[in-house]
């Protein structure tokens, strides 16, 4: 037998026991039929509620948002949703359902692009994410949102990005935000550590540094803000998931002024989505009340 195939690249496990920890794809096949399922919802959101979609909020042609508005939306809370993909695919216009769980509630969608490794540094990619945050911040009052109300949330590596956000020093990111600018996060089936993707599958187009994944990991910083924080994951993810969700709230309990962790059973990586995106599930609806809205 080969050593180097059985040789422990991270936590005890082998390379290829490492890539089936994040291997959702392939773990989940009926990924593509819940992504078509998504799509197909996400063009009857088009036709269904008010939207602005396509807003650039950076210079480049990736940063864009599109926002969903509920009925004669009068200082409303706002979530900014960051879409997951390893950081390397997928779009905004794959997302478009996730305003299906807020909308109804009363709440602004605001559902954001930016660009994708390795076109752009994972630094790059979550300064455009902040840039998104403050945008919205700036530009809230403008479709009926309340900047004192602005919340962030995210799925996968937007769980990584939404937690970034919640670690940023505002006043010093510039242009007179506030230090709260987030009142509450909600992340989905988020990575925490980076450490661990440079060992596994994904590192030949990440190409995440050792520096990188020491500063850009969330569960080695602390929050910036005190805001509340959901941290989410399904009880039929894998170990690896399940322990960056464990990290991340042991590493920030006591720093924020609530944490929630939400172990969902039977759900998986993809399908703690479609639960985001439900205003009846137990998960949107912890997220409208942080927006205190359920």
């Amino acid at each position: 037998m080969d050593a180097t195939k059985t040789k422990a690249v991270f936590g005890g496990y082998d390379k290829p026991a490492l890539d089936a920890q994040y291997d959702n794809r392939s773990r989940h096949p009926e990924h593509k039929a819940l992504h078509a399922a998504w799509s197909a919802e996400g063009d009857k959101v088009l036709a269904e509620f008010d939207c602005r979609l396509d807003i650039p909020f950076g210079p480049s042609p990736d940063e864009v948002l599109d926002i969903y508005l509920p009925k004669k939306p009068k200082a409303a809370p706002v979530n900014v949703f960051l879409h997951g993909g390893y950081w390397m695919s997928r779009h905004k216009n794959d997302f478009r359902f996730i305003a299906r769980g807020v909308v109804p509630g009363g709440a602004i969608s605001v559902i954001v692009n930016y660009a994708l490794v390795p076109a752009v540094t994972p630094d790059e990619q979550v300064r455009q994410c902040r840039a998104a945050l403050a945008w919205t911040w700036a530009n809230a009052r403008s479709v009926g949102g309340d900047p004192d109300r602005v919340f962030v949330s995210g799925h996968s590596a937007g769980g990584h990005l939404a937690a970034m956000t919640m670690a940023t020093d505002w006043p010093r990111f510039g242009g007179g935000l506030p230090p709260d600018l987030i009142k509450g996060a909600t992340a989905l089936s988020g990575i925490y550590d980076l450490e661990p993707i440079r060992h596994t599958f994904m590192q030949a187009t990440l190409g995440f540094t050792q520096d990188q994944a020491a500063r850009l990991s969330p569960a080695r910083l602390a929050p910036a803000t005190r805001a509340p924080l959901i941290v989410a994951v399904g009880g039929g993810e894998t170990a690896e998931f399940l322990r960056h969700a464990d990290e991340l709230a042991a590493a920030w309990k006591g720093k924020v002024s609530a944490l929630t962790k939400m172990v969902r059973p039977g759900i998986n990586h993809f399908t703690i989505l479609g639960e985001f995106a439900d205003p009846t599930n137990p998960l949107a609806r912890a997220t409208l009340t942080q927006m205190s809205l359920d």
